[in-house]
């Protein structure tokens, strides 16, 4: 059993450091010990104390085990049916891009039904460590935001910045706010790389160069430098259209952003810019053309459209239980792609008329859905850019597909790796075809049986496992569901209103 258990404990290691992009020799570093060590480790050949496990997992930013609070585990007894209503909640995105942006504000921000999930709370503590005062206004997630007069740039919280994939979004906006500046980056994230790249080629025009050096981004701005012509986005990425923004809002001239993307997350920080004063011609296309301020000091108050990706789970949750269920306030716009291509593999539902977000431009509806026998799609399901189907929707298709009569193909053309993480699907009776890193090929109908797995450390395939895992017959196990509450606002607790039976508990 002690052996069982290490090996289990050395493959989450394992999956939790190649989902940071670390090598073996990368986190023996962090830890201050042998690559050798790391590679007995993940083999589950080497004896670990409590105290190790916890300081591997604030290096990898995976709950590994957790003492005292919150839930590790998730028993999930199988299948449900689910019904009832919920009300789809706020952007993750949005809200992490937002919370960066009042970083160009020197007045107070109020951002109304914030998602309160893992990342917001390491910024929160990222924001608090540069002197800006945050704090929670009642129990419906409003959030108030108030920044010094002079930002402690110096006394950034190092641990909380690491444990953050957002604190990249932080050069835009502070590259107006010092010469100088050091920003902490969790490993993995080195310059010249495909994630990091696009960034500096978007902020280039505005004077910013960075070194990285021991683990920070080494910022320096040149004030003599300005973009002198259209800025072409090497990749239309949704972090990179932001940095873009953000830096083209305190620079008083005009700046013309090419290859934007016009993602849901872009569109609200674009509404939440215009709030501040800030020109911003475009929105929901490719060009952006952003007439910024020489500064910004505005008391504002805005509130983030809801979550595509959550409306997409809650869509993917009723579909494998064959339930019938309400799912209130659903952007419409950022998932018409996706219901296309459901109502093509049979897909019933019923919709209300379109009403408006509170940031006064979403379009949203009201979708009740209706027990469905499912075929395959005739072609491959494959993301695009908005207005294609959304990256992070596209691991619910997986399980989406295992119900389904027929064989589907998925192509995750992005990211290198994620696709492997739904051939976990396989544990609980699905058929599912690993052909290369980023195609995975799924036949169904599945019958799902209950099992034990461990949560995968990416975020959408592990709620996909969750979903599959409502549909089993038995009991089922999820493990170290930390990665779960980055993304998602009591997942589980929410899913049990409509009357699921998942049960959180800790082994210690």
């Amino acid at each position: 059993m002690t052996e069982g258990y290490k090996g289990r404990i050395g493959l989450l290691i394992r999956d939790a450091r190649k989902h940071r992009g670390l090598t073996q020799a990368q986190l023996a570093d962090l830890l201050g010990t042998s690559q050798s060590a790391i590679n007995r480790i993940e083999k589950g050949a080497q004896n670990l104390s409590l105290e190790m496990i916890a300081r591997i997992g604030a290096a990898l930013d995976s709950e590994i085990v957790a003492l005292g609070a919150g839930p590790t585990h998730l028993r999930i007894t199988g299948p449900t049916t689910l019904s009832g209503s919920i009300e789809v909640k706020t952007s993750k995105n949005a809200g992490v891009a937002l919370l960066c942006a009042s970083l160009l504000n020197q007045g107070r921000t109020t951002l109304r039904k914030v998602a309160r999930i893992e990342e917001v709370n390491r910024l929160l503590e990222v924001l608090g460590s540069l002197g800006v005062q945050t704090r929670w206004l009642g129990d419906e997630g409003d959030l108030e935001i108030i920044p010094p007069k002079q930002l402690r740039l110096d006394a950034i919280d190092e641990a909380a910045a690491r444990r953050t994939r957002s604190v990249i979004m932080f050069l835009g906006p502070l590259l107006h706010r010092a010469d100088t500046f050091d920003l902490p980056y969790a490993g993995g994230c080195n310059l010249g790389t495909r994630t990091v790249e696009p960034h500096m080629s978007a902020l280039r025009p505005f004077g910013l160069e960075v070194k990285a050096t021991d683990g920070s981004y080494h910022a320096m701005v040149d004030r003599s430098v300005v973009p002198q012509r259209a800025i072409v986005l090497t990749e239309r990425g949704d972090t990179v259209t932001e940095n873009a923004l953000m830096a083209a809002a305190l620079h008083p001239g005009t700046t013309v952003i090419r290859n934007a993307s016009s993602n849901y997350m872009v569109q609200d920080l674009c509404f939440y810019l215009q709030r501040l004063g800030v020109t911003v011609e475009g929105v929901g296309t490719t060009t952006l053309t952003v007439t910024g301020r020489e500064s910004i000091d505005v008391d504002v108050d805005y509130a983030p459209a809801e979550d595509p990706i959550e409306a997409m789970s809650l869509l993917a949750a009723a579909i494998v239980t064959r339930s019938e269920i309400t799912i209130t306030r659903v952007p419409i716009e950022f998932l018409e792609i996706e219901l296309a291509l459901l109502e093509e593999m049979g897909f019933r539902y019923d919709r209300s008329e379109e009403y408006v977000a509170a940031n006064g431009h979403t379009r949203l509806v009201d979708i009740t859905t209706k027990p469905s026998d499912l075929h395959a799609p005739l072609d491959k399901i494959h993301p695009m850019p908005f207005p294609g189907l959304n990256i992070d929707n596209l691991p619910f298709f997986a399980v989406i597909a295992a119900v389904a009569t027929g064989q589907t193909l998925l192509h995750d053309w992005v990211y290198e790796n994620r696709a492997i993480y739904l051939t976990e699907l396989t544990k609980l009776g699905a058929q599912v075809k690993l052909l290369d890193p980023h195609r995975v090929m799924i036949e169904g109908p599945t019958h799902f049986s209950g099992t034990e797995i461990v949560c995968p450390p990416a975020l959408r395939p592990a709620v996909v496992i969750l979903l599959a895992m409502l549909a089993s017959k038995g009991t089922s196990v999820l493990r170290s569901t930390y990665v779960i509450a980055r993304g998602y606002e009591d997942l589980a607790e929410r899913l049990n209103e409509l009357g699921a039976q998942i049960e959180p508990f800790r082994d210690i």
